[in-house]
């Protein structure tokens, strides 16, 4: 029994846990014509209406199981293109044009997703209850001030990577290995190739962290849980590539399914005035395609990683924060399969900091 119980933990860990807001795409990507795209191992269709709102429905049409996303948009509702069937925002049947009086109209026949458009991004909520039956900590989604407040600016990217999200999870809470895979990028070269690492609770969650080294290398790395999970590091930039102090980036990471996921990056520099333009300017002229280099190196290594790798690992002082992660993702997993209310982040014990 407690094999299966494992055995279910492990499973719901690696299809992504529920009751987060993830980014499932960016804006632009969806425009008039129905979208359709699989995140957590779940088929969706996202649509806008008239006014420009997204609307997210399990892609599914009730009547035969056809891709709604292969229909048309309606406007509040797409019709599938199989037989016309037409499905509202909220799931509901509106219209079987096909026959009078059809009784699966007016019902709620698919899944409707909350949606939220955030700094570029669209964002819904995976969750068995909507999150406004969970209190403001989990159901709210609050993103770092750098995507929110008018004093950074930001770009995102998104890259599909063919490795379990996990990895890609692992890879930003490992900042030693900047110093070696990214050794020869234009940010990275510099700093000590031995450290010894910490972790440190944040308002947020925790940070981890190389000690008596900050502001050379990719020196840190934060996890945080405000209604979704993100991650955050900083890379110190000299004066000559722009305005703006340190260059930050926020990371979440969206499942698509347990061989597949999307790593979404804002990059972002603390920046207001003409010299936004500059920093701008700089950002798509010079440093984007440095910058997805930086990304490909990470990609290559991590779809090249032997079999179930995470199976044979021996970790050492280095993958603390990685491991502390494990810990948070396998709590939430048998929470949910539990059922039980969801906690935030726990501090980490004082003397666990240097396990």
């Amino acid at each position: 029994m407690e094999g299966n119980k494992e055995a279910q933990k492990e499973a719901r860990i690696n299809t992504g846990l529920r009751n987060y807001w993830y980014p499932v795409a960016a804006s632009w990507n969806v425009k008039n014509a129905p979208v359709g795209i699989t995140r957590l191992s779940q088929n969706i269709v996202l649509w806008r209406d008239t006014a420009g709102q997204v609307h997210a429905l399990e892609d599914r049409c009730p009547h035969r199981g056809a891709r709604l996303s292969m229909g048309w948009n309606l406007g509040d509702h797409v019709a599938c293109w199989y037989h016309g069937v037409e499905v509202n925002g909220q799931g509901t049947v509106t219209s079987v044009p096909a026959v009078d009086a059809c009784p699966m109209e007016g019902k709620t026949c698919v899944r409707s997703y909350a949606v939220q458009e955030r700094a570029g991004a669209i964002f819904l909520w995976f969750g068995d209850k909507a999150p406004s039956e969970f209190d403001d900590a989990v159901g709210t989604l609050r993103l770092p001030e750098e995507l929110t407040s008018d004093e950074h600016s930001h770009f995102l990217c998104f890259a599909h990577w063919n490795v379990n999200y996990r990895y890609a999870i692992d890879n930003v809470m490992d900042p030693m290995h900047g110093a070696y895979l990214h050794a020869v990028s234009h940010s990275m070269a510099s700093g000590e190739k031995k450290a010894v690492m910490e972790v440190v609770e944040t308002d947020h969650g925790i940070m981890f962290q190389k000690t008596g080294q900050r502001g050379v290398n990719f020196d840190w790395t934060e996890f945080g849980e405000t209604g979704t999970m993100w991650l955050r590091l900083s890379i110190p930039y000299q004066p000559k590539v722009g305005p703006g102090g340190p260059f930050t980036i926020i990371g979440i990471v969206t499942p698509v399914d347990e061989e597949h996921c999307i790593v979404y990056f804002w990059r972002t520099r603390h920046v207001q005035g003409w010299q936004r333009d500059v920093w701008r300017f700089l950002y798509r002229n010079r440093l984007e395609g440095l910058h997805w280099d930086v990304l490909e190196q990470d990609r290559v290594v991590l779809e090249s990683m032997a079999p179930e790798a995470r199976d044979h690992e021996t970790l050492y002082q280095h993958d603390i924060g990685i491991t502390r992660i494990r810990r948070v993702l396998a709590r939430r997993a048998a929470a949910e399969l539990a059922d039980a209310p969801v906690a935030m982040l726990k501090p980490v014990p004082t003397e666990a900091q240097h396990a």
